[in-house]
């Protein structure tokens, strides 16, 4: 006896239509927030492959209808918090719901709270994803058809139908350490980041294409992303590389403990001894001395996220497959003060 065929789902309607299963869904329940072209070409699609709306079984999942997962690597981190705090309030704004889970940079737990999101029905999923282990869930977000964005953070070997965004990270590396050399720096190290990560290599590359191009020695000391590493390093520069009269920390969490750092140690930080930060996080202004850094606009950035993934669920607007906003560098007193 012939196997009966298989019945289309939403994942097949969904594929036929060129838009993202949110879309279908949001076509099912006659949702005014899809364009009408969109909703023509969704029922097109519902008609040509045979597909039958169960509604009894659509309003058991209805209760997580506009649900975003948000999956951070470290809420912990200022520049993370006010990246998450935008994107909820602009998700808010549509009418939509975060559940936002930190996974402190632990892969395992990363998984784990994918596959809840998973379970429990969320509409897309935006990912600063925790490093290694990546794979599994990449893979069971693509089996679940769930559209979903990376942010911050690229996986190697993870874009294909996963489109990345964050700040032009190359473009502030190169902006923080010309402002140095202009402000009469003659030795600078790069002082944080883990070696190999996507992100301190991309940081990296602005502050080496300058040096390189004034055929200048890198001095690049990398290490954890931590206030309490920078502090370390105050003591270590003095110490072991005298010569250093300017530092591009990795990001601002390092700058400030290294302000810290040079504080104990009774080295004044703006003349002599030049300082920029990297992410501008709303401390940085505060601090003494205020410190200069690369300004991400993460504000910007988290609702401008939103509104891409919106775009995507609500009007099959696919996003690039790489985007990078601008960056600026605002500078204070910690490289061009007279402390």
């Amino acid at each position: 006896m012939p196997r009966a065929a298989r019945r289309p789902t939403i994942v097949d309607v969904a594929q036929k239509a060129g838009v993202s299963k949110s879309t279908v869904s949001l076509v099912l329940q006659q949702s005014p927030l899809v364009r009408a072209e969109t909703r023509t070409q969704v029922r097109e699609a519902m008609a040509d492959l045979g597909y039958v709306y169960n509604r009894a079984a659509a309003n058991l999942r209805s209760a997580n209808a506009g649900l975003i997962g948000l999956v951070i690597n470290d809420l912990r981190n200022p520049f993370f918090a006010q990246f998450a705090i935008s994107l909820q309030m602009a998700l808010s704004a549509r009418g939509y719901a975060a559940v936002i889970a930190n996974t402190d940079e632990d892969p395992n737990l990363q998984a784990q709270v994918v596959e809840a999101m998973i379970e429990h029905g969320v509409s897309a999923v935006i990912l600063s994803s925790a490093y290694g282990g990546d794979d599994g869930v990449f893979e069971a977000l693509n089996r679940a058809a769930i559209p979903t964005m990376q942010v911050l953070r690229k996986m190697a070997g993870q874009i294909t139908g996963f489109p990345f965004a964050s700040p032009d990270y190359r473009e502030g590396g190169r902006l923080a350490t010309t402002h140095l050399l202009d402000q009469g720096a003659k030795k600078i190290a790069f002082v944080g980041g883990l070696e190999g990560r996507s992100v301190t290599e991309e940081r990296l590359s602005g502050y080496l294409s300058v040096l390189d191009a004034r055929a200048m020695e890198p001095l690049i000391l990398t290490g954890r992303s931590s206030r309490g590493f920078g502090r370390e390093m105050a003591r270590k520069l003095e110490d072991d590389y005298p010569d250093v009269d300017g530092v591009l920390c990795f990001n601002d969490q390092v700058a400030l403990g290294l302000l810290s750092g040079c504080a104990e140690i009774g080295r004044r930080v703006g003349t002599d001894f030049k300082v920029v930060g990297f992410d501008d996080v709303e401390e940085a202004a505060e601090a003494w001395p205020a410190l200069t850094s690369v300004h991400c606009d993460i504000a910007g950035f988290g609702s401008s996220t939103a509104e891409t993934v919106l775009d995507w669920l609500e009007n099959g607007m696919v996003p690039k497959t790489e985007t990078r906003t601008p960056v600026t560098l605002i500078v204070r007193d910690s490289s061009a003060g007279t402390n």
